[in-house]
């Protein structure tokens, strides 16, 4: 995994933000809640999915999308994310 590409963008930290507050959500609720657009959401969650942290599922045409907790690297980056967010509040 390219730390440097994970956390270059603020879209993909929002995403897996959310994501790791709230367990799974669909395309929907992650353009409402970060307000980005539609393609890119697309798009980041295509990169997540690649890096191995965000898991996909469907049911019918509804996607909705997990953080991938069995994934050691992703109790590291919520552990960083929470120092981060500890120190800069």
């Amino acid at each position: 995994m390219d730390v440097e590409k994970l956390l270059a963008s603020k879209g993909r930290v929002r995403i897996l933000r959310i994501l790791l507050k709230e367990g799974q959500v669909n395309i929907s609720r992650l353009v409402r809640e970060t307000g980005l657009h539609h393609r890119l959401i697309v798009k980041h969650l295509e990169e997540l999915k690649k890096m191995g942290l965000v898991e996909e599922r469907r049911y019918g045409r509804l996607r909705v999308y997990e953080i991938n907790l069995s994934d050691p690297r992703v109790s590291a980056l919520r552990d960083l994310l929470r120092s981060l967010e500890s120190i800069l509040s």
